[in-house]
């Protein structure tokens, strides 16, 4: 009878077990990951000094919001050389064109001896050698005028080239203003006001942390049911027994398999051919990039 009694409290107390295993099961997350962010690295894209560098790790900024100033003496010097090449051209050009018009009034003139010549030519006053020599005139005032309007043309192409040149410089000048791209958050600041900087090198990092991105992992089963824009559960630790739920929308899938990252602790799951999913959650300051995140899908496999 004891022994009839006894296996009934290991038949109890198994099947409690299994129980709280199967509710336990119930409970698990589909996918685990750490959150990211979309920052953006900001880069001098001209050589000089730093002028101003007005930022700090964790300043807010806001888009367009100038932060620095790479030194322009170099560029605005060369700017007025340029500007003073172009003044020197149209101070030719002006002795070009008053050339053309005491060019054309010559032949303004010689245009009406043609015609009093032709008069005389008809009532026998004039000779035709007289009309040769005048049309002969005219014919080396239009070759003239059209010499000089070569000149002309000339200058005003060299103009073009100058304006070209003050538009490079100009293009240079306002990139040496050190400005946010976006509105966000400096995570790291790589340079210091009064050092040299070239093209390429970088100033700082930011990003928009009003969001970020939970990347996760799943497996070629869960990858069927998984959508762009779903709305899935997303939980971060509140404490050791209990975790905060938030809300994400998955807005990037990968589209190539890859073996499990090396963060994952056992070598089974680390051979395994996952996918990486990005998913999006509006961040309310209590997310930190690095923090580790779970995701439960609200779709019924």
């Amino acid at each position: 009878m004891k022994r009839i009694t006894k296996l009934k409290y290991l038949f109890a107390f198994a099947a409690g077990v299994l129980l709280m295993s199967c509710n336990r099961n119930d409970k698990l997350s589909d996918a685990y990951g750490n959150f990211e962010v979309d920052d953006v690295i900001v880069s001098s894209q001209v050589t000089g000094n730093l002028l101003q560098f007005n930022l700090s790790e964790g300043d807010q900024l806001k888009a367009s919001e100038q932060v620095g100033l790479v030194d322009t003496t170099q560029l605005y010097l060369k700017k007025e050389q340029l500007e003073a090449q172009k003044a020197s051209i149209r101070s030719k050009m002006t002795s070009v064109q008053t050339q053309i018009a005491v060019v054309k009034q010559q032949k303004a003139n010689a245009e009406v001896d043609k015609h009093r010549i032709t008069k005389m030519l008809a009532d026998s006053a004039a000779t035709q050698k007289q009309m040769d020599d005048i049309t002969g005139q005219i014919d080396v005032f239009n070759r003239q005028i059209a010499n000089i309007r070569t000149q002309e043309v000339s200058l005003k192409k060299e103009i073009d080239v100058v304006n070209a040149q003050v538009a490079q410089i100009e293009d240079q000048l306002g990139k040496c203003d050190i400005t946010a791209p976006i509105s966000g958050t400096v995570l790291e600041k790589y340079k210091e006001m009064g050092e040299l900087v070239t093209p390429g090198q970088s100033l700082f990092k930011i990003a928009d942390l009003s969001y970020l991105n939970l990347k996760i992992y799943i497996s070629g089963a869960q990858l069927a049911h998984v959508k762009l824009g779903e709305k899935v559960t997303v939980l971060i630790d509140n404490s050791k027994t209990t975790d905060t739920k938030l809300t994400g929308t998955i807005t990037w899938i990968s589209s190539q398999a890859e073996f499990t990252p090396k963060i994952i602790q056992t070598k089974e799951e680390r051979v395994k051919l996952v996918y990486a999913v990005k998913v999006k959650v509006p961040n309310d300051g209590s997310l930190k990039i690095g923090m580790p995140g779970e995701v439960r899908f609200n779709h019924k496999n």
